[in-house]
Formats: C-alpha cells, sequence, structure tokens
C-alpha cells in the first residue's frame, strides 16, 4: 500500500499572533482563543483536545478527550484512573495536552504534571452527568481486553435493572485530573510556512517567560 501526499498543500491565511499583543498570562490568551473558536468556528469542538502519556511500556500514547473546565491553575478532564492513561500518569505525571481548531489555523500545546482532583469535585461532576453516561462509567473496564461487544451490551441491561430509580454514585476507579501548565506554545498558521509561535514557559517564581520561536 502505498500514497504519495506530497501534493497536499494549504496556505494558512486565518490571523496573526503578534508577541507585542499577547498577555503576560498564558491562561488569558488561551481563554480569548477558546472563546473565539467557539462563537466563530462552530465545525470545530472546541473542548477536544489530545492527551499525551508516556506508557507503562515506554512508548507514547495520544488520545483524544474532553476538557471539561479550565482556570488559572489548569485544565481538568475525567476518565477511569484503572485506563491506560490512568496507569501511565500514575507511573509519570508528565503530560501533554494539544489543541487543534483547524478552522482558525490555531494550535495550543501545553507540557504540565497531572494530579488527581478532590473527591467531592469528582462527585459534583459525576452527578451532573446524564444518567447514561453514569452507568456507562460503571459497565466499562476501561482498556481492558474484552471479548465482544455483547460483554459491554449485556452488562449495560443488568445494571440498568439494578440502578432503576436510584441514584449512581460515583465508582472510586473514576475522576478528574488536573493538568499544572509549566509551558504553553500558541501555534497561528500563516502563509508561506513563516507560522507565528509564541512559548510561555514557568518561571521558579511563577512568572512566565514569553518566547517568539522560529517557525
Amino acid at each position: 500500500m502505498e500514497k504519495d501526499l506530497s501534493k497536499y498543500r494549504k496556505s494558512y491565511e486565518k490571523g496573526a499572533l503578534l508577541l507585542s499583543e499577547v498577555p503576560e498570562n498564558p491562561l488569558e490568551l488561551f481563554q480569548k482563543w477558546f472563546h473565539e473558536v467557539d462563537a466563530f468556528f462552530i465545525e470545530d469542538e472546541t473542548n477536544a483536545m489530545t492527551v499525551s502519556t508516556i506508557g507503562l511500556d515506554g512508548y507514547p500514547k495520544n488520545r483524544v478527550v474532553l476538557l471539561k473546565k479550565y482556570t488559572y491553575e489548569g485544565f481538568i478532564f475525567y476518565t477511569n484512573y484503572n485506563s491506560e492513561k490512568g496507569k501511565a500518569i500514575a507511573m509519570n505525571s508528565n503530560v501533554c495536552l494539544s489543541f487543534f481548531w483547524h478552522g482558525a489555523e490555531r494550535q495550543i500545546i501545553i507540557k504540565g504534571k497531572a494530579e488527581k482532583i478532590a473527591e467531592n469535585l469528582s462527585d459534583g461532576y459525576f452527578e451532573s452527568r446524564p444518567r447514561g453516561s453514569q452507568i456507562g462509567a460503571l459497565v466499562s473496564n476501561q482498556s481492558e481486553v474484552i471479548e465482544n461487544r455483547d460483554v459491554l451490551e449485556n452488562k449495560l441491561k443488568t445494571l440498568e435493572i439494578e440502578f432503576e430509580g436510584k441514584e449512581i454514585d460515583r465508582p472510586k476507579h473514576w475522576g478528574g485530573y488536573l493538568v499544572r501548565p509549566v509551558e504553553i506554545e500558541f501555534w497561528q498558521g500563516r502563509p508561506n510556512r513563516l507560522h507565528d509561535r509564541i512559548r510561555y514557559k514557568l518561571q521558579d517564581d511563577y512568572h512566565w517567560k514569553i518566547d517568539r520561536l522560529a517557525p
């Protein structure tokens, strides 16, 4: 199998990112970009992000999850703590998050450290989820090998009967992670592949050092 992709071309011309115009705190620029993409590029699932971890086998692995909250502390997402990503984070909390918003021709890459959020915060979010998603968290032993899909469907039916008319408590193996950023890079596509790249690096005094990078 072979396919030559060398003729695929796109000129990026939808914006610019000037060092003279960026705020001192990268979370402010993240919020600005997020709101702009959410408002004007509805074809993008704005909160979809790639989470990269170093697996137990030593290989990096990426997967797309949904960002559920961001604050000045960092970025929060939820998952099964016993999943492949959960086990990887337990071994090595260094992770990378990335957003690619093709409509706006923008990308953000975030290096940081992941930590579990407080249990009451995970409880609160779990309670807000649709009932089907709550049961789904009980059904799936995420990342484990299963014989076929029927295993999931049958377990779902069993749990729907078991919890009919009852509240569903958050399973202890499911909850949130906060990723505290130590480096955030903003990428804006530009013509002739001379893209804008602005990098923020957190310093020992908790101020951010801002640099422009060559594309």
